[in-house]
């Protein structure tokens, strides 16, 4: 009977400790994953100049991943399914930021030659190079505006002409733009019409966006059949599992369905590689 009794209360104070301690892990997690969403989001959103409260974002997100555990768990009848969608959705951000990212960065280089062409214009007609990106500033609207305002507002306090176009470019990392920066810069070094120069790389610009838009047209097919086929496995999955669930329940019920998911989703992502390898042509 004592023997039992301590047997017992072993057990309770372990599995107390092993609570606590659980507790005390996942709480710290907890507290370290907020604060490093609210730091990079803090930092992404500043560099996408989108000024949205980090930690009502952070609260945003909390509230996905509890409605996509919850949904998951309702359709599946599982929690392992469930907690796997929501660490997805959990650490999906960071590649949200990075989309928006290359979206903004494209958005700035199709209008990147409009801008050129403009300044060019207005450079023939006596204004200064500051004057004609601030006319250009005035009239345009999304990522030029927003980027050529705070190179302008650098020059205003004081930071060097090249500094300035090398933090641009710092922001926009993109190849078009260091060719343009390039010429600006060797431009105000050696002298000659800038103006004129504007207006080459303008027009060169204009032409390799037209090219890659061909391209980007051509390989268009390509890219489609990518993610058709990167989401037929998922599609017949679903089917199969509203036919047969028992079956299909095996998938996340067993160890060696385990394994089935994960070869799946390893050749799933290697197929996906292989062919954006493919379509994606450098220009």
């Amino acid at each position: 009977m004592n023997q039992n009794f301590l047997l017992a209360a072993l057990f309770a104070v372990s599995a107390a400790l092993l609570t606590f301690i659980v507790a005390h892990v996942l709480s710290r997690a907890a507290v370290k994953y907020r604060e490093n969403f609210t730091e990079q989001a803090k930092v992404k959103l500043s560099d996408l100049f989108l000024f949205i409260e980090p930690e009502r974002l952070f609260i945003i997100n909390m509230v996905i991943i509890f409605m996509s555990f919850l949904l998951v768990w309702l359709w599946t009848g599982h929690w392992i399914p469930a907690l796997i969608a929501s660490f997805l959705v959990g650490f999906s951000p960071p590649i949200l930021y990075r989309m928006f990212k290359k979206r903004r960065n494209q958005t700035f280089i199709k209008h990147l030659p409009d801008m050129l062409q403009s300044c060019s214009t207005a450079m023939k007609a006596g204004s200064s190079l500051n004057q004609a990106i601030e006319s250009v500033v005035m009239e345009e609207s999304g990522p030029i505006s927003q980027e050529f305002d705070l190179f302008l507002r650098e020059l205003r306090v004081g930071v060097d002409f090249n500094e300035a176009l090398n933090n641009l470019h710092d922001r926009i990392p993109e190849m078009d733009l260091k060719l343009v920066i390039s010429g600006m810069q060797i431009s105000r070094e050696i002298g000659g019409n800038l103006a004129d120069t504007l207006e080459r790389m303008a027009d060169t610009l204009r032409r390799k966006i037209e090219m890659e838009g061909k391209i980007d047209s051509l390989t268009a097919q390509g890219r489609a059949q990518g993610f058709v086929m990167t989401a037929l496995p998922i599609l017949l999955g679903v089917i199969l599992y509203q036919m047969e669930p028992e079956q299909m329940s095996l998938l996340w019920t067993r160890w060696y369905g385990w394994i089935c998911i994960g070869i799946v989703v390893f050749l799933e992502v290697i197929g996906y590689v292989f062919i954006r390898k493919i379509v994606n042509i450098d220009v």
